[in-house]
């Protein structure tokens, strides 16, 4: 079922809100999903205008589409100085703790969040959350040898796991693992639970973005809300 047409318009706005965060000479991290074909396609204009940024993509089609936009990208062997990384989310709780990995690139995702001074998410307002968890699921990225022992090892956590297929064929990452999507309904502690899911032998990575979000533009339908990171 498509998204509706004000919801594209909001995801839209949260995007191109993010442009301010952009300076000349920037490397920026691009993240992956709907929201941020919107932020390409935006930067790409300003690059046609003169501004000088390069890259960082968090995906194949990420890459694709800044290649069309004409942004310049690095190499994934470079060693990265990552000066804002824009992407989305597909909850964000009060804390600015997220769930990411719908599109399944989380581990990319996470790689740049990582490694970049700033970490700008951007969403429309139906992504806020009072608790995450519920009606989306968690991501787990997760080695496909023995990944149903894997499995096992997660429900001990809590929830129920699905292995993730698209077109009735197994869904495959990038770096060729699978996705296992936790339905759990209520995830009261996220960052215990990062840390508890990354220690079970066969976890490559987990969805949850704790302590990660330094700015989370919101578009809702009474305008765009900024808000900052507490330290």
């Amino acid at each position: 079922m498509g998204l509706p047409q004000d919801t594209e318009a909001l995801k839209k706005l949260a995007a191109e809100a993010a442009l301010d965060y952009v300076k000349d000479g920037y490397v920026v991290g691009l993240g992956t999903g709907s929201t941020i074909r919107y932020l390409l396609a935006a930067l790409g204009q300003r690059v046609r205008a003169g501004l000088k940024i390069t890259g960082v993509p968090t995906s194949e089609e990420t890459a694709e589409l800044a290649r069309k936009a004409g942004i310049p990208l690095l190499s994934d062997d470079d060693l990265w100085p990552i000066d804002a990384a824009i992407d989305g989310a597909d909850q964000v709780d009060p804390q600015l703790n997220l769930i990411k990995g719908g599109g399944g690139a989380l581990l990319r995702e996470k790689i740049v969040a990582a490694n970049a001074r700033q970490m700008i998410i951007t969403v429309d307002e139906t992504k806020r959350v009072s608790v995450l968890g519920g009606a989306f699921p968690l991501p787990i990225e997760v080695l496909p040898f023995g990944w149903r022992n894997t499995a096992r090892e997660i429900e001990q956590l809590g929830g129920k796991t699905v292995r993730r297929e698209r077109n009735s064929h197994v869904f495959r990452t990038a770096s060729g693992h699978y996705i296992l999507d936790l339905h759990i309904a209520r995830i009261e502690d996220p960052a215990d639970l990062e840390v508890r899911l990354n220690r079970i032998p066969g976890v490559i990575e987990c969805g949850l973005f704790v302590g990660r979000t330094d700015v989370l533009i919101v578009a809702a339908s009474n305008g765009v809300e900024v808000h900052t990171r507490q330290t």
